[in-house]
């Protein structure tokens, strides 16, 4: 019998709850800084939600100070664009889980938040 080869990891709701409390304690997985959100951070947020589930990501206060978005904004921003769920926003912290399969989730950036674009 040929050995059969899962190319994604499946999650269920309980790994990705033991996940979320895992990253509510643990490091910051991404920052978001003064460059705004761009396709290269979309793409990586992407990537580890894919390959974690979910991510913890930190808006720095360069980036806050540089426009008129506030935190809450920047947070469902992100999650919209990367067809994840927002589970918190705590201070200048937030966390994304992925959830099941959105066929709405936007692929491309059409409205990057960027510095001096506002």
């Amino acid at each position: 019998m040929p050995d059969v080869r899962v190319e994604e990891k499946v999650y269920d709701k309980d790994e990705i709850k033991r996940q979320i409390k895992k990253r509510i304690c643990g490091k910051v997985d991404i920052q978001l800084g003064k460059s705004g959100i761009t396709e290269g951070f979309i793409n990586e947020v992407k990537r580890r939600l894919k390959a974690q589930g979910v991510v913890k990501i930190r808006i720095l206060r360069s980036y806050l100070r540089s426009g008129e978005n506030n935190r809450r904004e920047i947070a469902r921003k992100v999650a919209e664009i990367t067809g994840a769920r927002l589970i918190e926003v705590r201070g200048n912290t937030f966390i994304l889980a992925l959830k099941g399969r959105n066929k709405n989730a936007k692929t491309t950036l059409e409205n990057p938040i960027r510095r001096g674009e506002r």
